[in-house]
């Protein structure tokens, strides 16, 4: 079958719609359009033909006539989910129905696969997701889950645009994964016969532009962990990750819900909203509460960084947790923290205060060493966000990134390595800096009330079919 190279498409149907609310029934516009979509629906009546043609935008009916159409029998054979380009004049029915009454049609391309019974839409989950190109036509809601996440991202750029950051790009493959706790992906490259990472986080090569002289930078790019795959994760997902010069973790704070609770507003056109149900605020200013007060309130007796390992690690094993003989006293109530409270927090909330043990690129608390200044926000029982004040002396980061090597030694594959290029970079002098990452698929999740991050990523990873 031929098809057309090209179709000369002047109009959408969601404008048309608009701009013809007010024809009334029966009545001819004299406007004649040229629109193209899919076929939805296809119903005949002797020499007349009702098609629902579907494109970007919205539906609109085709109205075919055998006295009026070019090749009417043709048209009245079409496929459901047949690509056609129409050229002919907006009318309503008598019925109603806002309509292209048909002059002409091509057929642009042919839909070899049915999708069910008059496209009500697909349900077999590993085929939506394997599939999106048909799930997005059979189901309209997977359509708007991606536009909405394309506006948040959108909304985000812009306004890290207008805060004065500067949008840069860094490497995806890299020569040691560092910059996060998490298990990599692993390549090899032929040409220079080494092993490369896929990158878990853009972070320390965004703290080098820092050190370049750039005090304000942000990247908004896929990051890779070869990790778990649930409702909440996905192997590989887009971060927005920035760095402000001369901020500290509470800067970063108020920036981080200013942000957000702005993206919803432009999204959404309101800071108030629902997620699953349940009412949901994006508001500012969000509630902090340090890590030890959240989890002593839900123990009912105090709790911090300072309790006896043995201690903590007793309560762990209370609640089902298998306590590694590597983990110390803050890694305790870090994991402790997680099996009683993370489930809890439902508004958006700034969780603060971690301890140095699970925080190996942040810099110590002021008022105590083994606390750093970094904070998380959680929102609908998840994290949503990580950011903290910079950890500036090198002779510090090596210290962490060696504690780090002696965990990898051990087994624990999450484990940063040692990079001497970034700690060289800090020895040129890292000014007072604070950094932000927010995972752009769960923000796009709670902003358009989607409970598994699939249906926010256009192609999700799935295990390959086998022959």
């Amino acid at each position: 079958m031929t098809t057309p190279y090209s179709f000369a498409h002047n109009a959408y149907t969601a404008a048309l719609q608009k701009s013809y609310e007010t024809l009334g029934d029966g009545e001819e516009s004299g406007a004649h359009v040229a629109v193209a979509g899919r076929v939805m629906l296809l119903r005949t009546q002797g020499k007349l033909a009702f098609a629902t043609m579907r494109d970007s935008t919205g539906e609109i009916q085709l109205f075919a006539l055998a006295q009026v159409t070019s090749d009417f029998e043709e048209f009245a054979k079409l496929h459901l989910g047949d690509w056609v380009g129409v050229t002919g004049e907006v009318v309503r029915t008598k019925r109603g129905e806002l309509s292209v009454k048909v002059a002409s049609w091509v057929r642009l391309a042919e839909a070899q696969h049915n999708f069910g019974d008059k496209w009500a839409g697909i349900s077999d989950f590993d085929l939506r997701y394997r599939h999106r190109e048909a799930d997005l036509w059979a189901n309209p809601d997977s359509r708007v889950a991606l536009s909405r996440r394309s506006q948040v991202v959108r909304s985000v750029r812009e306004r890290c645009w207008a805060a004065g950051f500067m949008e840069v790009e860094t490497p995806i493959l890299n020569a040691i994964a560092s910059g996060a706790s998490a298990r990599p992906f692993s390549t090899h490259h032929n040409a220079l016969d080494s092993e490369f990472f896929l990158r878990i986080a853009p972070e320390l090569w965004l703290k080098r532009l820092v050190v370049g002289g750039f005090e304000r930078v942000f990247e908004l790019g896929r990051v890779f962990r070869n990790e778990g795959v649930s409702p909440r994760h996905n192997p590989e997902f887009t971060m927005l990750e920035l760095y402000a010069a001369y901020w500290n973790y509470q800067d970063m704070m108020a920036f981080t819900e200013e942000l957000v609770a702005g993206v919803a507003l432009d999204v959404l056109g309101t800071t108030e909203s629902t997620y699953q149900g349940r009412a949901f605020s994006f508001r500012a200013p969000w509630p902090r509460h340090s890590m030890a007060e959240l989890t002593s309130a839900a123990l009912g007796e105090d709790v911090s960084v300072h309790t006896p390992r043995e201690s903590l690690a007793q309560k762990l094993r209370e609640h089902d947790v298998q306590v590694h003989e590597s983990w110390g006293p803050g890694r305790c109530l870090s994991e402790l923290f997680e099996v009683t409270c993370e489930e809890s927090l439902w508004d958006p909330t700034f969780v603060t205060e971690y301890p140095v043990e699970v925080s190996p690129l942040a810099r110590r608390h002021q008022s105590d060493p083994l606390l750093t200044e970094r904070f998380e926000s959680y929102a609908a029982g998840r994290e949503l966000s990580n950011g903290f004040s910079e950890l500036v002396d090198p002779l510090d980061q090596r210290g962490r990134f060696e504690e780090q090597a002696k965990l990898a030694a051990a087994g624990d594959e999450e484990a940063m390595r040692i990079d001497e290029d970034y700690i060289k970079a800090l020895e040129w002098g890292l000014p007072p800096t604070a950094g932000l990452g927010i995972g752009m698929d769960r923000l796009a999740m709670l902003i358009g009330d989607e409970s598994n991050i699939r249906e926010v990523i256009a192609f999700p990873t799935l295990k390959p079919l086998r022959d």
